[in-house]
């Protein structure tokens, strides 16, 4: 039974390397995903200011039009007064020319501040695909660098995986069934060391009939409450890495 706990000792340390070898090959491709979101987030909003830019164009064209048929009513208005019979009529021609005025002055004005809206959208849209570009140059140098770097950690980690392999061949079926399924189960920790009576894996006191049994070592426990195997060694004592 000693042997077996130190084989299962064993391929926990292995098991968790293995974990540590996923954490790390996701980390490097999460930063990699999070980087290009950032990145079509603010390809997004060059967008969106393109978009807007063109609505104001379009509002531009719009109050220009207006303009040029308020100066065409004041020329057909001022043609029409060379015509007119009484003064009523004169006044009211008068008023027509007078509002159309006014309208091209209001309009003068409104173009103004639409111009200035699209250039400033305009400039915005140009600055994001700028900072684009710029990082997206910079992603695709990262993105070979962490490729390379898990092509390494996935090298690294099949070596692991092949001494694993071989190291669970020696573990009885049952245990190793056992284990595994412990290993789902408590998010890859199955077999961890008692300190003072008290389970490392959920950190629960250990009975002391049952805490004196596993510093015996000649069986497999488990732990009541996580279900855990366990095991326990000297305070002077330490496992190999």
């Amino acid at each position: 039974m000693k042997e077996d706990i130190s084989v299962l000792i064993a391929l926990q340390e292995l098991d968790t390397e293995l974990s540590g070898f996923d954490r790390k090959i996701e980390e490097k491709k999460q930063e990699l995903t999070a980087r290009e979101q950032a990145i079509a987030e603010k390809e997004v909003l060059a967008g969106q200011c393109k978009e807007k830019a063109a609505e104001l164009k379009q509002s531009q064209r719009d109050i220009k039009n207006g303009s040029e048929d308020a100066a065409e009513r004041i020329k057909d208005r001022q043609s029409k007064m060379m015509q007119v019979q009484t003064s009523r009529e004169h006044q009211a021609l008068l008023k027509e020319i007078e509002d159309a005025k006014k309208t091209i002055k209001d309009t003068e004005e409104e173009l103004l501040q639409v111009m200035e809206q699209v250039e400033a959208e305009e400039a915005k849209a140009k600055e994001l695909e700028n900072l684009c570009t710029g990082e997206r140059e910079l992603l695709a140098e990262e993105a070979a660098k962490v490729e390379k770097a898990v092509d390494e950690l996935n090298n690294k980690r099949l070596a692991v995986q092949e001494q694993r392999d071989k190291m669970a061949r020696n573990v009885p079926s049952s245990l190793m069934k056992r284990y595994d399924k412990l290993l789902k189960k408590r998010e890859g920790l199955a077999v961890v060391r008692v300190i003072d009576a008290v389970c490392q894996g959920c950190f629960m006191t250990i009975p002391p009939q049952k805490y004196n049994d596993i510093r015996l070592g000649e069986d497999i426990f488990s732990c009541p409450t996580c279900q855990r195997t366990l095991y326990y060694l000297p305070e002077t004592e330490e496992v190999d890495a």
